[in-house]
């Protein structure tokens, strides 16, 4: 029999208490799993800026519009190489809460600036630009709702209505394009400007901020300054920060959810390490004997040691990767109902492996004092304790 045998038949002596054991971590796993995530996929937008992006915004706030005449005045700054305008639609489709990620952009300069980030084919390019009532949709949101290119759909906006009191537009899907890099929304849709401009009943010639790459990352500050700068003591004051400082702002609109999960897994974790720590105490501590007789017939202190390690360690990854697997089961069932609000939603491979070492550490934590003391245990004050 050798130690591994060993160290599985210790494990399940007392099957009750190992099982009970091994669901109390796969719940602290499965809340690791399914909160990672979820933080993950409220970050994804700061994991795929580029350092030359710069995002113009009102100095008030982001919901607050910038009039269309900044475009150009912002284009023609020294050290602007692409930029392009956004504005929010609100969409939704057929009804309020099947929400769509829609924005009006100029499609020519849009589809240059984000050319890093997606794939787009020369026919969806070409159409994109040409046809006035056209939209570009991303593969997800093609995917999720069954549609394909020459579809002509109804989209209606929660913000906004046309000159004929009407809140649907009805566009034709033109293309479609795919992620350039994993961390890539395709769950959204893109139209026409000028189109979404004509026909709306308010807000004409307005949008909600600009885009920006520049020249070099060197050229940043210097933009930044030339752009608040021009725009200072006007009504339409404005705020220049890098894309990614933005993206972390608009996470943060949520709430500070590394926080959340660093404090709900924290506690989770704690609470868990000294219920298990506790428990591999008393069942050393119940073969005190035994682990006398071993050092009788031979075992070394430290291969006392490695077995209740090895034993602790085991529990760990018996309760561990069961949680992942629930994790990732409940990721996969609500990843297409909120889409829209988190579409990289995944458990990605780094967050797996980070939980695996995770159960490594934890099995060693809970298991050292126990493997400690067993490895000092006197063969005399073993065998002589009732």
């Amino acid at each position: 029999m050798n130690d591994l045998v060993l160290i599985r038949k210790n494990l399940f002596r007392r099957k009750l208490r190992a099982i009970l054991m091994m669901v109390s971590i796969l719940i602290a796993f499965a809340i690791f799993g399914v909160l990672a995530s979820f933080e993950r996929a409220f970050n994804a937008g700061q994991d795929r800026a580029t350092p030359d992006r710069l995002v113009v915004l009102n100095k008030i706030n982001f919901t607050q519009p910038l009039p269309i005449s900044y475009y150009n005045r912002v284009a023609a700054i020294d050290g602007v190489a692409q930029i392009t305008h956004f504005s929010w639609f609100g969409g939704y489709y057929q009804e309020p809460r099947n929400f769509i990620a829609a924005f009006a952009v100029d499609p020519q300069n849009w589809m240059k600036l984000r050319d890093s980030d997606f794939v787009f084919s020369p026919e969806a390019r070409a159409a994109f630009i040409r046809e006035r009532t056209g939209v570009l949709v991303g593969a997800r949101m093609m995917e999720k709702w069954g549609w394909k290119v020459g579809d002509h759909i109804p989209i209606s906006s929660s913000v906004w209505s046309q000159k004929n009191g009407s809140h649907a537009w009805d566009f034709i899907i033109v293309g479609s394009f795919t992620a350039r890099i994993p961390q890539a929304d395709t769950n959204v849709m893109l139209m026409g400007y000028d189109y979404f401009n004509e026909t709306r009943s308010f807000g004409k010639d307005l949008i909600n901020w600009l885009a920006l790459r520049t020249t070099s990352v060197a050229a940043n500050e210097r933009v930044t300054n030339a752009i608040d700068g021009m725009f200072a003591n006007s009504p339409y004051e404005t705020t220049t920060d890098s894309e990614k400082a933005f993206n972390k702002a608009f996470a943060a609109q949520l709430g500070n959810i590394a926080l959340i999960v660093e404090l709900v897994v924290g506690a989770a974790f704690v609470t868990i390490l000294m219920i298990v720590g506790n428990t591999m105490v008393m069942t050393v501590r119940e073969r005190t004997r035994e682990i006398g007789v071993l050092k009788t017939l031979g075992f070394s202190g430290g291969r006392i040691l490695r077995m209740v390690l090895g034993e602790s360690i085991l529990l760990a990854l018996l309760g561990g990767l069961p949680g992942l697997g629930v994790a990732l089961l409940l990721i996969t069932r609500v990843r297409d109902s909120l889409m829209s609000f988190v579409p990289t939603l995944s458990l990605y491979p780094d967050i797996a492996a980070a939980a695996v070492g995770l159960m490594v550490v934890f099995g060693i934590i809970t298991g050292l004092v126990p493997a400690l003391n067993a490895m000092r245990l006197n063969i005399v004050t073993a065998l002589g304790r009732s």
